[in-house]
């Protein structure tokens, strides 16, 4: 098999509209072409160039697909169309990670797959497509025929990168595990806490609905078991593996920042029960001479002492003297 050979990158034909120019062509084999289509908003256009057939662009032009930019409040969903001619319509959603922030930040991947030609277009900053065209130009042989393994490549890459931004939000959760027992805590890391828990859930919430397109593809890939059909499963199937296990330590990291924050509220409530106890006792210590010099400060005219010469000393080591027990008691008992 002739390995992404064809034209080089940004080539086309001379007769080519400026939107056509604005995509690399590859050929793959058994006669099957590859269009990397490097503006989303143009890939239905290019599709209709390349000869996707009319109900795949009808679709792509009513839904938009491409135009519109993933937007924080609409995240991108994954989901397959199909059309009569058998055409796929991918759209799932792309992971990336900026350690110097620790923010998850989602694009998406775009794959029309029709019966002799594939096109991609990508959003975001996960750098998928271009993975994928590097795994397959330089990579063993692919797992798939035609324009299926660019499908397969893409998706294996897809949730290997959301692998790789699993495992940077597991060296934030453990960089975040040191700060909060640290001996002696900086700050307080509940809003750091907080804060890797939502991109937590935000590459949960991308990643989650790429195993249910994925389902579909092996309900697919089950009806065409022979031939093909069966190395198309064995891909599909590795690529829910992937994608079921990142999710699950997605999870795990989740809950062990829900018991960090736990863990961390109970220090701080032990911390103030301790302030509490030295404040008490503080408190009770402070009682007894406030107590006595509330009583000998009344303005009465017959009081016991009032006249005696030792009165005023005594009194003074009296009110030490409770005041050292009182100390040592609460020492003892761990208050101070």
């Amino acid at each position: 098999m002739d390995d992404l050979a064809g034209t080089a990158p940004g080539t086309t034909p001379a007769d080519a509209s400026p939107t056509a120019r604005a995509a690399d062509v590859r050929a793959l084999d058994r006669g099957a072409t590859w269009v990397l289509v490097h503006d989303p908003a143009d890939l239905a256009t290019a599709a209709e160039q390349h000869g996707v057939g009319d109900d795949a662009v009808a679709v792509m032009r009513l839904k938009g697909l491409g135009s519109r930019p993933p937007q924080p409040d609409r995240p991108v969903r994954a989901r397959i169309d199909r059309t009569a001619d058998g055409t796929l319509l991918v759209t799932a959603p792309t992971l990336s990670f900026d350690p110097g922030t620790r923010q998850v930040s989602t694009g998406s991947l775009l794959l029309v797959v029709a019966e002799h030609v594939v096109l991609t277009a990508e959003t975001g900053t996960a750098d998928v497509v271009g993975r994928t065209a590097a795994r397959l130009g330089a990579g063993p042989r692919p797992l798939d025929e035609g324009v299926r393994q660019v499908l397969a490549g893409a998706l294996l890459t897809l949730v290997a990168t959301a692998g790789d931004v699993e495992v940077e939000l597991g060296d934030a959760v453990v960089a975040t595990e040191s700060v909060v027992f640290a001996a002696a805590p900086t700050g307080d890391p509940v809003q750091r806490i907080y804060d890797l828990k939502r991109e937590i859930a935000e590459a949960r919430r991308a990643l989650g609905p790429v195993t249910s397109v994925l389902a579909e593809l092996v309900a697919d890939a089950a009806d065409e078991a022979a031939g093909a059909g069966g190395r198309t499963q064995r891909w599909l199937r590795r690529v829910q593996t992937t994608a079921d296990r990142v999710d699950e330590h997605l999870d795990a990291h989740d809950r062990l920042l829900g018991d960090m924050l736990s863990a961390h509220l109970s220090r701080v409530s032990v911390r103030q029960n301790e302030d509490m106890r030295k404040i008490s006792a503080w408190a009770a210590i402070a009682a007894v001479p406030t107590l006595v010099a509330g009583i000998y400060g009344m303005n009465f005219r017959y009081m016991p002492e009032l006249t005696w010469t030792y009165g005023y000393p005594a009194v003074l080591v009296g009110m030490g003297v409770v005041c050292w027990v009182l100390h040592r008691a609460f020492r003892r008992s761990g208050w101070l």
